[in-house]
């Protein structure tokens, strides 16, 4: 009587395979989050579509006590400009997103007390936040730079988990060395 054993805890390799409607809403909130941050990232870099340019930025920063000015412009407009490029792309979309809610988690610290509703209030910004960290979470979806990608193919919950972990120490840093 022949015997083969196998190990207690193995359970076939499934392919992940997203559905397409998952896929596409998730490829709707990338494209559309990743056009609005290339857009706001590039107001603080370049003054292009009506933004203040990086002096005016650096104004910003300097009112709101934050060291560096300038540099503190430069790094919100790359998180802002790059992290928004990644989204669109579905590139290191787990990176992408911390650069995006990073960025957050420091406009929401300086603007909080504005109330809630816009014109002076958070709600825009924690609605890119809370987005940033979904696609964190969730993945890039099938249609993305990612899938191309052999480190983050197949995207797992740990890289969201560690990417949000990130932007929330970074920015909270950030925060943390105003005067």
């Amino acid at each position: 009587m022949a015997y083969t054993s196998r190990p207690a805890h193995s359970a076939p390799a499934v392919a992940v395979s997203y559905p397409a409607g998952f896929s596409l809403g998730v490829l709707l909130l990338r494209l559309m989050l990743g056009i609005i941050m290339v857009a706001h990232g590039t107001q603080k870099l370049f003054g292009w579509f009506d933004g203040p340019g990086l002096d005016g930025t650096a104004k910003g920063f300097e009112a709101w006590g934050y060291p560096a000015p300038k540099a503190m412009a430069v790094i919100a407009g790359l998180s802002e400009a790059l992290g928004g490029a990644g989204l669109f792309l579905g590139l290191l979309t787990p990176l992408a997103a911390a650069a995006v809610l990073g960025t957050m988690v420091n406009a929401l610290g300086v603007t909080w007390e504005g109330g809630f509703l816009l014109p002076r209030g958070v709600e825009f910004t924690l609605l890119v936040a809370v987005s940033a960290a979904a696609l964190a979470l969730t993945g890039p979806g099938r249609y993305a730079a990612d899938a191309y990608l052999p480190v983050v193919r197949h995207h797992r919950l740990s890289y969201g988990i560690t990417a949000i972990a990130l932007a929330l120490v970074v920015g909270a840093v950030f925060l943390l060395i105003r005067d």
